[in-house]
């Protein structure tokens, strides 16, 4: 794993907006209620890395939109272990009820851990769970996800078809993302991936990942702002 000894704090991390710049980029940002749907990865459950504060995600990103939008409302409504379906079945009718104008959806990282992983099926649940909040006209986020294979915590004996299955969970989740017009952010070919970013149950973002994390969804969404 790379050592990231030279930047080990926020204030120096080359993957990370400063306070300015996230205002800067996030400037026209128009979203004033945000729900988060998911699995463990929306939950944004992490642990401590020195430098950092010990934030999910989501915690950054709503604290972040909330200098462009300080009225914003939002709800997460992730839990970790759910499968797509049952993300599905547990957490859509209540996204829709508090009627988000962003919907950011984490799901599918549990159903590529288990032994027989239908891509094609869980794919379906997930655009199942995008289109109708797209069709409320809620901007929705999708994401990939870093090769946590990389982790000195992941079991040399599952590291390649884990690789696999995240590589190709990841093309498939953007793939569904461009189809139903959600954005997506793109991180299986993150360099912070063969970085210090996991925690040590070999499954999780650790505090760094988090605040990378949160860094990619800003970038993204910006990146939609200006192509709008």
């Amino acid at each position: 794993m790379t050592d990231t000894a030279n930047y080990a704090s926020e204030a120096n991390d080359p993957y990370l907006l400063s306070a300015g710049e996230t205002a800067r980029v996030l400037a026209d940002a128009p979203w004033k209620r945000l729900a988060v749907v998911g699995d463990s990865g929306a939950e944004g459950v992490t642990e401590a890395f020195e430098g950092y504060r010990c934030l999910p995600w989501s915690e950054r990103f709503v604290e972040e939109l909330r200098t462009v939008q300080p009225g914003l409302e939002s709800v997460n409504l992730g839990l970790r272990n759910l499968f797509a379906a049952q993300v599905r079945e547990t957490q859509l009718t209540s996204a829709l009820e508090f009627r988000p104008d962003l919907a950011i959806v984490f799901c599918g990282g549990n159903d590529m851990l288990q032994r027989h992983f239908d891509i094609d099926a869980v794919a379906s649940e997930l655009a199942l769970i995008i289109t109708p909040l797209r069709e409320t006209g809620a901007t929705v986020v999708t994401s990939g996800l870093f090769d946590i294979t990389a982790s000195p915590y992941v079991d040399e004996r599952y590291r390649k078809p884990m690789s696999e299955r995240i590589a190709a969970w990841s093309e498939r989740t953007k793939q569904v993302a461009a189809r139903l017009g959600a954005v997506h952010v793109d991180l299986p070919r993150h360099p912070a991936g063969t970085e210090d970013i996991y925690s040590t149950d070999g499954l999780h973002l650790n505090a760094r990942g988090q605040a990378i994390l949160n860094a990619e969804i800003v970038r993204s969404l910006a990146g939609h702002l200006q192509a709008r």
